[in-house]
């Protein structure tokens, strides 16, 4: 366990370093992860339709609804690995 917070802690850090931005998809991807691994299942209110961004955010992170944390973050280390 202790191993993979440290992974996921170098993973977080070396995601503000990647040589180029990723798709807006696998932003939104990194941020559901990280939020599911942080946070657990989004119990959120969900946006308006207004907020058209905070909307795909939400609609992320809630499709990683009952992923554990140490699932999320392993997907999360593997994800930026593969960027990086």
């Amino acid at each position: 366990m202790a191993d993979l917070k440290t992974s996921f802690d170098v993973a977080v850090a070396n995601s503000k370093n990647l040589s180029e931005r990723p798709d807006n998809a696998t932003m939104l991807k990194i941020y559901a992860l990280y939020k599911q691994a942080t946070t657990g299942d989004n119990a959120e209110k969900k946006p308006g339709f207004g907020d058209m961004v905070g909307r795909a955010k939400w609609d992320a992170w809630n499709g990683m609804k009952g992923t554990s944390n140490d699932d999320a973050m392993q997907q999360y280390v593997d994800l930026i690995e593969s960027l990086s």
